[in-house]
């Protein structure tokens, strides 16, 4: 005999009917195509009254010209400022345009899905924000900040556990994630989950990949984003003055003639830049930090990479320009690399972003910068260019680094550092280098 108490057939239809309700009011993702997601009202003009009051009587092409221009001078001067001022301050604007990007690409995920009332997107994705960046930057400062680390107890557990807590904090991320799932909705959040991770992945892993770049010495850091700036700047100009010839559909403004001319204008740019700048030690020597003046310092015996070599001139070269050699920084032949894939393969970076703009309808990202939209317009080939710089320095150029050894043997313990010391003595001996001492 089966009994069944009178009340729970009641609260079973009263379940049931709370999840229709929620079924109506979410509605279902899957019956949603591209021309479904509403546009994205367009955000207003930033643009100062006293240019647009200057540039009244131009054409709009002109003067959005003008525009562009004037402000691509000032970022550049403000850009320069910050690097008289020093690495540490290019360390603190790469993590302030990583934040901008952040903000940038999560708000347009909201705009789009805003109406569905997605519970703690917000929260969580700047949550899983701060547990990225601790992550990674938790390992920058092990790496090259060990012996401040040592004076610092506090500072000692953060780092010997670091991993761990990092991964105790995504995972109560995670949790807060599957706690917010709302029935019906499920895959939407799925979606926005995804999102967030993937705009984690471009914007925190490449502005890391930037910083790890800088502490190699400035020069990977100025002549790569100063190629793509570079690139941008004469491309524009080219197609701006010389475009004809359209270049790709997702991004209709881009013509072959700016294409071409950006491109060999930013090798003969990156040529010439890698030569000024080999020649300063502020610029080639890595981001060191001293703990005795607790500061960032750039002093070192330039490596060969940044010293004049004497080169044989292939045959054709030696009829135009009419002698056998020449002296070279062996940094600029690899900035020709750089050069090129700034060139040839950075601005898919902006297409990939001009597709993405265009698949939720908006213009820009944002309106931080008038004429220029927002921070990851601007940036958009830079991230792609920061993971080629390292995956290039990683492949070509690093190799052993003795200071950053030493900085690892000095929080090592004392017996761990005897042993160290006797069986690298030994090392020594055994190669000739040293001399065995002389048994009284």
């Amino acid at each position: 005999c089966h009994l069944q108490h009178p009340h729970v057939a009641p609260v079973h239809a009263l379940s049931s009917q709370f999840e229709t309700d929620i079924d109506d009011r979410y509605g279902d993702l899957d019956s949603r195509t591209d021309s479904d997601i509403s546009e994205i009202p367009a955000s207003s003009d930033r643009t100062p009254e006293i240019l647009k009051k200057a540039l009244s009587g131009l054409s709009s092409r002109w003067k959005n010209w003008w525009i562009r221009g004037i402000l691509t001078l000032t970022m550049i001067s403000l850009f320069f400022l910050i690097i008289y001022m020093g690495s540490f301050m290019l360390m603190l604007l790469v993590l302030g345009i990583q934040v901008k990007c952040f903000h940038e690409i999560i708000t347009i995920g909201y705009r789009v899905y805003h109406s569905y009332d997605l519970p703690w997107f917000r929260t969580l994705s700047w949550y899983f924000l701060l547990c990225v960046n601790y992550f990674f930057y938790g390992e920058t400062v092990a790496d090259y900040f060990a012996t401040f680390v040592q004076r610092e107890e506090q500072l000692q557990f953060l780092i010997r556990y670091h991993r761990f807590i990092s991964f105790a904090l995504y995972l109560a991320g995670f949790c807060m994630f599957v706690l917010s799932l709302v029935k019906k909705h499920y895959r939407l959040q799925f979606y926005m989950f995804a999102w967030t991770h993937v705009t984690l992945l471009i914007t925190v892993t490449q502005s890391h990949l930037v910083i790890q770049n800088l502490f190699e010495g400035m020069i990977w850091f100025l002549v790569p984003i100063s190629s793509v700036i570079c690139n941008d700047i004469t491309a524009y100009l080219f197609g701006f003055f010389f475009g004809r010839t359209p270049l790709i559909k997702l991004s209709p403004k881009k013509t072959w003639e700016g294409f071409i001319g950006g491109f060999f204008s930013t090798v003969v740019f990156g040529f010439i830049a890698a030569y000024v700048l080999s020649k300063y030690q502020y610029f080639v020597c890595p981001v060191e930090y001293r703990s005795d003046v607790n500061s960032f310092v750039t002093e070192c015996e330039p490596s060969e990479l940044f010293q004049l070599q004497t080169y044989s001139l292939p045959p054709f070269l030696k009829a135009v320009l009419r002698q056998e050699r020449v002296s070279l920084y062996p940094f600029q032949i690899h900035s020709i690399a750089l050069s090129t894939f700034a060139s040839l393969i950075g601005p898919f970076g902006g297409f990939f972003a001009s597709g993405f703009k265009r698949a939720f309808k908006i213009k820009d990202f944002a309106n931080t910068i008038p004429g220029h939209g927002g921070i990851m317009d601007r940036f958009d080939c830079q991230y792609l260019m920061a993971t080629f710089v390292h995956v290039y320095i990683t492949s070509f150029i690093r190799g052993p680094n003795p200071s950053k050894v030493l900085q690892q043997l000095l929080v090592l313990q004392p017996e761990q550092q005897l042993n160290i010391y006797k069986t690298l003595k030994t090392h020594l001996i055994e190669k000739g280098i040293l001399q065995p001492a002389l048994k009284v």
